[in-house]
């Protein structure tokens, strides 16, 4: 596996969050971790890009264990986060907030990769939106360009939080096509929390579900669609 995480356990104050969790990402292919709020999705997300620490097992990237590596270690090593409620910067233009990620990479061998009219072509609709400000898009928007700016890292792996929440079906439909274009044209994995198993079902080749900080299933999503009582753990 590209991303292999074996055992993991982690614990926040006195709560163990993640409990003995596996999972593993091959090159080139969208897996979905599905599973209720609060079941510990983003936690698995947080853990691999380094924001939480793990108390035991390990995570392996690209043959390399960044198990104790800091975040921007893990993000110049190739891999890019890019979470549930954006954390754009608000007084910066669109344009500004993607060509961010570029000042991380531009002393790396991955400089120079992503440039704006490769955010054109995975988002469309970023293309008009250049000179407005971050504070001034929609929640669709600025999913748009927290994802162009964690692309702009030029990433192996992406990290994607909740990236369909709260989007009509018209704009799930952009999504899941973006999706693609990220695994196919940019050659990037990407492991996407999700907790609408529908959602999950149009891009991911493969999916877990997490309940409770533990990973109880492994399969296609069209398994859990045809289960009741995976659904119901679900939450659909």
């Amino acid at each position: 596996m590209f991303l292999d995480i074996e055992d993991l356990h982690c614990r926040i104050a006195a709560t163990n969050i993640l409990r003995s969790c596996s999972l593993g990402v091959a090159k080139k292919e969208i897996v979905c971790l599905i599973g209720r709020n609060g079941a510990g999705k983003s936690s698995i997300l947080k853990s691999v890009i380094g924001l939480y620490p793990s108390r035991m097992g390990r995570i392996i990237f690209d043959d390399q264990d960044i198990t104790h590596l800091t975040s921007h270690e893990r993000v110049k090593a190739g891999i890019a986060y890019a979470p549930e409620d954006s954390r754009l910067f608000p007084e910066l233009t669109v344009e500004e907030n993607i060509q961010l990620g570029t000042w991380i990479t531009s002393k790396t061998e991955r400089a120079g990769s992503f440039n704006l009219e490769k955010a054109f072509h995975i988002f469309p609709a970023i293309n008009k939106l250049t000179k407005r400000r971050a504070d001034t898009l929609s929640g669709g928007e600025k999913k748009m360009v927290s994802i162009s700016r964690a692309l702009a890292l030029s990433p192996s792996l992406v990290l994607l939080d909740e990236s369909f929440e709260g989007l009509s079906p018209l704009v799930v439909s952009a999504f899941s096509e973006a999706m693609g274009s990220i695994k196919k044209d940019l050659g990037a994995s990407i492991l996407l929390a999700e907790s609408n198993v529908h959602n999950a079902a149009q891009v991911a080749e493969r999916s877990y579900i997490i309940e409770r900080g533990e990973i109880i299933f492994e399969g296609q999503p069209s398994e859990i669609l045809k289960d009741e009582q995976l659904l119901k753990l679900v939450g659909k």
